[in-house]
């Protein structure tokens, strides 16, 4: 086993997790929702995407139409459904379970009507491959790699740098306060959940030339997305990539040594114990450290 060999699986399964994730953690992370139809809105635009790609439309802008999509799609199930559970987390769990199902089974009667069956291909991995002494390495892979870097500082400028990111930022910490100071909390929680329904659009874009798409392509994502919001905690950017890159170093390590079923299993057992030490995730033990620092 190379180097070389080593650190590409790193970066595959960190890039997994980061796009797969991003979505998930900005919903929870500003809202306090968990959105267990976050495998489902990955599935509706890798299901968009691959009809569009099969079409004649180039990769890149079916992926950006059907994140917008997804998005928008987003955006109408928080007006209808979402946005009178704000306030009330465990009911938001079991409406977006609903959702998911819905969407599911809608998906799958869709599919079987028009194509006769459930898996939907045409669109196979661009690029081709990198041979080495070292091994073969997917320049697609590579560029996931990429994407997932440029996603988490594309992010941080969003949430750090713009007045939306101000105004969402408060709203995450006090409510209250922001509604008292003008800010349209309302507003800001809808584009929220936009946001995080693209950015699970994106990914399910990103990743639908990897594999056929079928009505449960989203249930590979959805176990490695939680637990890395869970063990990033509140703040879905430091939290986040901590726990990417904590839990990327664990898949691969494992995958490398066994299989890749191994490597998930490790990952899901890490993050359970970490969880039991340090129930606030990362970013809670992160920004105690630093302001234990300043205070010093």
């Amino acid at each position: 086993m190379s180097v070389l060999q080593v650190l590409y699986q790193f970066g595959n399964s960190f890039s997994f997790l980061i796009i797969a994730s991003m979505g998930l953690a900005i919903i929870y992370g500003m809202m306090g929702i968990i959105n267990f139809a976050h495998g489902e809105f990955i599935m509706i635009s890798a299901f968009i995407t691959t009809a569009l790609a099969v079409r004649g439309v180039p990769l890149p802008l079916a992926i950006i139409i059907a994140s917008a999509i997804t998005g928008i799609i987003g955006l109408v199930l928080d007006r209808l459904i979402i946005s009178k559970l704000y306030s009330r987390p465990l009911d938001s769990i079991v409406a977006t379970w609903g959702i998911s199902l819905i969407i599911k089974q809608g998906i799958a009667l869709f599919m079987t009507e028009t194509t006769g069956n459930l898996a939907l291909t045409g669109v196979s991995t661009p690029f081709g491959s990198i041979k080495t002494q070292g091994g073969s390495f997917s320049v697609y892979r590579m560029l996931l790699m990429l994407i997932s870097v440029l996603l988490v500082v594309t992010i941080y400028v969003l949430f750090m740098h713009t007045k939306f990111g101000l105004q969402s930022r408060a709203t995450m910490q006090r409510s209250d306060i922001a509604a008292s100071l003008g800010v349209n909390t309302n507003k800001i929680y809808g584009l929220t959940f936009m946001i995080g329904s693209m950015l699970a659009g994106l990914a399910g874009g990103l990743f639908a030339p990897t594999m056929s798409v079928t009505p449960d392509f989203g249930a590979p994502f959805l176990m490695p997305s939680f637990i890395t919001v869970l063990m990033g905690g509140a703040n879905p950017l430091i939290g986040t990539v901590v726990s990417g890159c904590s839990l990327g170093t664990v898949d691969s390590v494992v995958t490398i040594l066994t299989t890749a079923f191994y490597g998930t299993m490790a990952m899901l057992i890490v993050a359970i114990l970490f969880i039991r030490v340090f129930p606030k995730g990362f970013s809670d033990l992160i920004e105690n450290k630093l302001l234990k620092r300043k205070k010093s």
